[in-house]
């Protein structure tokens, strides 16, 4: 047959004989279902620090990962080598978990329709060091020259361009050419002998076209605006108080603490404080919550999961009430559903399991600046780091790295490096006024599970939660 992954993967040894011969061997022993994963990744990373380059390499990794399931088992094995026999003998690896009569491979393949989220309109291998270097030379020129406080500068650029081709033993066929590309700035900044530092960072699904003037600027000004924040900034009083949370990156303390535990494994193994919460009531009407695979050209966006499902918009939470969890092909079928494509892996050599993509809280009806002036005596959390959380329970610990006191209605004094204490359940139950000013953050968010971390992207409005513990500093 004449397909476009299959005419990709040609380049080296991949046919669609192969891909028979491995899931015939992969159903050798029984087993539920059997599926190829063959991924081919070429990525730059490029450091910049102190003015001079401090990194640069070029990684290239190929490789295929068999997967067979029988019931809740799995059998995984992987190959750096596509010729037929070493797939052949991963396959026959993975099959070992399965015991039964042989199953049979596909007689065809159908092909996975598959959109086009994130076009490249200029790939990577079309620009050389020549081009790529000065971004870097350029964001730390403009990182020194936007105030006369900043001591040290280091500027990152990566870029990766993947190509996936997913088959399985229902004779199912997915290819997508995934690109990312990523910006990261980290200032230092010294006044009458003291340091702080912060940074930033900018992701998105694109080709070179994504490292434009603007977003150069844009990178090394909000860094420095971040750093020299800090010079001003103290820890906020502790107690239990009003936290409104910024649009646009607060949106970290919804993936962390709430997101995790909507993912269907953690559900169906009944880890999750949501395992008993479908179709109840868990937050306000005003509250909506959606993973979405379907953002164009966003970090954590996808055309079709690792299990070759088509992404898709998946609301979770509508209008208070939890509709649905983030489903595999695993969890989709112990749950009677249809995957909601949200089976990830980090790379062939590992098992997909259900991950959340862009995930976010949809505009509510309240103005921000009215969110704002609710509050008598409160916190305003406008960017976290260092956050932990007990994904079972959602209990939750994150930073706030800056942002302000509210005061009478305003914002006052600002803030940085003060924690806070909560339950994720419990908070969102909390949430009881939504902003309409929804943000999607740009940033390089990168999701960690299982020892597997995937690319991500969040959001938010702003958003008042009605109290959350606040462990600043006492001044009694």
């Amino acid at each position: 047959m004449s397909h476009v992954g299959l005419q990709y993967f040609a380049q080296f040894g991949v046919d669609e004989g192969l891909l028979r011969a491995a899931l015939e061997r992969a159903m050798s022993r029984g087993g539920d279902f059997a599926e190829l994963y063959f991924e081919h990744r070429v990525s730059t990373d490029i450091g910049l620090e102190d003015g001079a380059v401090n990194r640069a390499f070029m990684g290239v990794s190929l490789g295929v990962g068999v997967r067979v399931v029988q019931g809740d088992q799995t059998g995984y094995a992987y190959t750096e080598e596509l010729t037929r026999d070493r797939v052949c003998d991963a396959a026959a690896t993975a099959a070992l978990i399965a015991s039964g009569q042989p199953g049979q491979a596909p007689v065809a393949f159908h092909v996975t329709p598959r959109p086009d989220r994130y076009p490249i309109a200029r790939p990577f291998d079309d620009a050389g060091i020549a081009e790529k270097m000065p971004l870097l030379t350029q964001a730390n020129a403009l990182a020194f020259a936007a105030d006369p406080s900043v001591c040290k500068v280091r500027v990152g650029y990566g870029d990766s361009d993947t190509h996936v081709l997913i088959a399985d033993s229902d004779g199912r066929l997915a290819f997508d050419h995934q690109p990312m590309a990523r910006l990261t700035l980290g200032a230092t900044a010294e006044r009458g002998g003291r340091r702080e530092s912060n940074n930033h960072n900018l992701a998105g699904r694109e080709g070179f076209e994504f490292f434009t003037p603007a977003r150069v600027e844009s990178l090394a000004r909000k860094a420095v605006e971040r750093t020299v924040f800090c010079f001003d900034a103290t820890t906020a009083p502790a107690g239990e108080m009003p936290v409104v949370l910024a649009a646009g990156s607060a949106g970290i303390l919804l993936h962390e603490a709430i997101g995790h535990g909507m993912e269907a494994d953690f559900n169906r193994k009944g880890v999750s404080v949501y395992s008993d919460k479908l179709g109840k009531r868990i937050a306000s009407d005003e509250v909506t919550i959606v993973d979405d695979a379907t953002q164009a050209k966003a970090r954590g966006s996808i055309n079709v999961d690792d299990e070759g499902f088509e992404g898709q918009r998946t609301v979770l939470v509508e209008r208070g009430t939890l509709v649905s969890y983030m489903h595999d092909r695993i969890s989709a079928k112990h749950y009677g559903v249809a995957p909601t494509g949200n089976g990830r892996r980090q790379s062939f050599r590992d098992v997909p399991l259900p991950r959340m993509r862009n995930t976010y809280m949809t505009a509510g009806s309240v103005p921000p600046e009215d969110i704002i002036r609710s509050v008598k005596y409160g916190v305003y959390a406008a960017s976290f780091t260092n956050g932990q959380v007990m994904i079972g329970a959602g209990d939750y610990t994150f930073y706030i790295k800056t942002g302000w006191m509210i005061e009478d209605g305003k914002l006052t004094r600002p803030i940085k490096d003060t924690n806070i204490i909560g339950n994720g359940p419990q908070s969102l139950e909390r949430v009881d006024m939504v902003g309409t000013d929804f943000e999607f953050d740009e940033g390089g968010w990168t999701c960690g599970k299982d020892g597997q971390s995937v690319p991500v992207s969040l959001g938010m409005p702003t958003v008042r939660v009605s109290a959350v513990t606040v462990g600043g500093v006492n001044p009694g």
